[in-house]
């Protein structure tokens, strides 16, 4: 997270809302040598207080992973590169990268096997939800087939002891150098930058 304050002042409610929204991240645990990460889609609770989400077996992090692991989850939202001349300040400007990110810390805990069903049907919901078509449900896999990828993969779920969030959106620059760089950042490159300007141009509620 970065140190800035002024970065750092986004409701909570509004960092699990793009959690929800996003819902994919990436879920470090700490190891003797460098950190484990692994890529995963995850389910955030109503009330953001756990979020679900499964590791295929053989994911080393489900080798040391024991009740209440240490574990962070990062989700990242949209980010740009910011010229310093989009801000129309003069020459004492520099480049920098604006980006919005949530941590969730917490710890992580298997489930007992016989809830991967039911961990697995409702993260296919609620992301089917979205599509635009009749939702795909695991009843259209056959037995052997659900049984195989049973076989493959265990649940787990996040227990989030804190939620931290970066929006750095050039909110340490006046009101007119935010916007005039928001309505710039189109022409840059980075993730989302539609997103990312119209953030820029009406920072998050704080």
């Amino acid at each position: 997270m970065h140190p800035n304050p002024i970065f750092r002042r986004t409701e909570e409610a509004e960092s699990l809302r793009l959690v929800r929204e996003r819902a994919f991240g990436t879920l470090a645990v700490s190891t003797e040598g460098a950190p484990l990460l692994s890529h995963v889609p995850i389910l955030l609770s109503e009330d953001g207080s756990y979020a679900d989400l499964h590791l295929v077996r053989s994911n080393p992090i489900t080798r040391v992973a024991r009740d209440g692991l240490a574990a962070r989850l990062a989700v990242g939202g949209p980010d740009g590169y910011v010229s310093p001349d989009w801000y129309g300040m003069g020459p004492e400007q520099v480049p920098t990268w604006n980006y919005v990110a949530v941590h969730l810390t917490g710890r992580l805990v298997p489930l007992p096997q016989e809830a991967l069903e039911q961990l697995l049907a409702a993260q296919s919901a609620a992301y089917e939800a979205r599509l635009p078509k009749a939702p795909w449900t695991m009843d259209k896999l056959s037995e052997e087939a659900k049984g195989k990828l049973m076989r493959m993969i265990l649940p787990f779920r996040l227990e989030i002891e804190q939620v931290d969030s970066t929006w750095k959106l050039s909110q340490n620059k006046p009101d007119e150098a935010r916007q005039a760089a928001g309505a710039a950042l189109e022409t840059g490159f980075g993730q989302e930058l539609a997103a990312l300007a119209a953030l820029m141009r009406t920072p998050p509620r704080t």
